[in-house]
């Protein structure tokens, strides 16, 4: 089922809410700021690709020892990872209606990078709420997670509705709103 015009307006209007999050009044010395979008290059077509970086493995496990069981911490990644997602969701969008016209490889690839970002943000939050130890904030992590995985990378999918009532109960989970 294809969303309406009215619908998809919905949703662009409510992302910059929703890559704002709870952030509004926040103390940046314990949310920090916005995951930094990776950098891109041009590729074929003039779609923009990411650049790849390796990531040690002992870093990441670090990161994540210092994520576990702490609620206060991974409400601030949490609200991070909806803000840089927000972002590149925006991004996405517009390379998406810019790949429209230069030809089924710019599109392909566009689809490819949007999918990959969604995915992205989807593994993210599932691997939040392993790391925590609070019911209600897993719970709300893994409804995100999932729901995101839902959209597979097809913006149509987003529903504005939803998508709110899902970060409203992740900042109810975190002591916020």
């Amino acid at each position: 089922m294809r969303s309406s015009p009215k619908r998809r307006l919905a949703v662009l209007l409510a992302l910059p809410f929703l890559a704002a999050g709870c952030s509004a009044g926040g103390d940046t010395a314990t949310t920090g700021g916005a995951i930094p979008a990776p950098p891109t290059a041009a590729g074929p077509g003039g779609v923009a690709a990411p650049a790849t970086t390796a990531v040690d493995p002992s870093v990441a496990a670090s990161a994540d020892a210092a994520l576990s069981s702490n609620t206060k911490a991974i409400c601030a990644q949490a609200q991070r990872a909806r803000t840089s997602f927000g972002e590149i969701f925006i991004a996405d969008l517009k390379l998406k209606i810019d790949s429209a016209g230069k030809g089924a490889a710019a599109v392909a690839q566009a689809d490819e990078k949007i999918t990959r970002d969604v995915q992205n943000y989807s593994y993210a939050l599932g691997d939040m709420a392993k790391l925590t130890d609070d019911a209600a904030l897993k719970k709300a992590l893994t409804a995100m997670s999932r729901r995101v995985t839902a959209f597979k990378g097809d913006l149509t999918k987003i529903n504005a509705e939803q998508i709110s009532a899902l970060s409203a109960t992740l900042d109810q989970a975190c002591g916020k709103g």
